[in-house]
């Protein structure tokens, strides 16, 4: 029994594999890696039309000594993924962007590699000047239809998100304008 409460605690985690802030056009863009698997009760959930909605949040802070980090970005990627019974396919929203899948795993595997996410300005944050960065993935149970909520709110199987990643990041490095 113990056996199965493990491997049904295992397959609702999320880990960010890997994280970066990098120079990008006008800006500084993020790319990160997530681990994500479905346990099968979202699985069924979404097989049956209910849409999942997943949140990527960060926080870029400058820290000061004297008071309490200042907030520089704080800023929030939304995903949706749907089923859809006439085509027999998935579809990943992200903002106005869609994009069809044959399989659910397909459309996971895309959600879970955000690339050149435009996170802040080139003024935004100070050059040589160090930041704390936070990032996190998650379930948004927020947003699902009211009776799943209900039900979220004692179930382990909808509480799918990583932890907070922390990061120091110094922007402004050599041949960034």
């Amino acid at each position: 029994m113990l056996t199965a409460v493990l491997a049904s605690a295992a397959q609702a985690e999320a880990v960010i594999r890997s994280a970066e802030i990098v120079p990008g056009d006008g800006g500084y863009v993020l790319n990160a890696d997530i681990d994500l698997e479905l346990n099968p009760r979202l699985v069924d959930a979404v097989s049956r039309g209910v849409s999942l909605y997943f949140t990527t949040e960060l926080v870029i802070e400058r820290p000061r000594w004297y008071w309490l980090n200042a907030t520089v970005v704080e800023r929030s990627l939304e995903y949706r993924i749907s089923y859809h019974a006439i085509t027999r396919s998935y579809r990943l929203s992200i903002g106005s962007i869609h994009q069809s899948f044959d399989s659910l795993e397909g459309a996971v595997r895309t959600m879970q590699r955000v690339r050149n996410w435009q996170v802040a300005d080139a003024d935004a944050l100070q050059a040589g000047v160090s930041h704390e960065v936070a990032l996190r993935f998650r379930l948004d149970t927020s947003q699902l239809p009211k009776p799943f909520q209900v039900t979220a709110i004692g179930s382990s199987d909808w509480n799918i998100g990583t932890d907070w990643v922390r990061w120091t990041f110094l922007p402004g490095a050599p041949g960034f304008r």
